[in-house]
């Protein structure tokens, strides 16, 4: 084997065995965060309380509603639910755990909805919710 092969043979191999290494670490990153798809009626959503046994956080995806909803259970048992909606430029933010932050112009959110870095300026909408038995109620009203 000659010189010029076995340097692109070994730069082959270096490529492939880097790539997985990567694809391997980027996917290890990836949180995989609890979706509950649901559905609008009479301007609320329902969810059921079931869905906090494991986790403090649900993402909602509402049928016919462009952006997501996070709905945060807190320690006194209340929940809180914010539209993921960037202030600055309408974009669907995504959770970091500890906030939320926006994709296209690096705003971010703490977990109540306040900026806590530009270019937003305003909070996030957030939306009353009601607890009733076996239920968590989203007013969008």
């Amino acid at each position: 084997m000659d010189r010029r092969d076995f340097v692109k043979q070994s730069c082959s191999l270096c490529l492939a065995v880097g790539s997985g290494m990567l694809t391997g670490s980027l996917t290890s990153c990836a949180v995989a965060l609890p979706v509950y798809k649901a559905t609008i009626s009479d301007k609320k959503i329902a969810v059921p309380v079931s869905l906090f046994l494991t986790s403090d956080f649900q993402l909602i995806q509402a049928k016919n509603l462009y952006y997501n909803i996070g709905l945060k259970k807190e320690k006194d048992g209340n929940y809180t639910a914010l539209l993921l909606r960037c202030t600055h430029a309408d974009n669907q933010l995504i959770p970091t755990g500890n906030g939320f932050k926006c994709t296209l112009h690096g705003s971010a959110f703490d977990n109540e909805g306040h900026v806590t870095r530009g270019p937003a300026e305003r909070q996030l909408k957030k939306y009353s919710t009601e607890v009733l038995p076996g239920q968590i109620i989203i007013h969008l009203s």
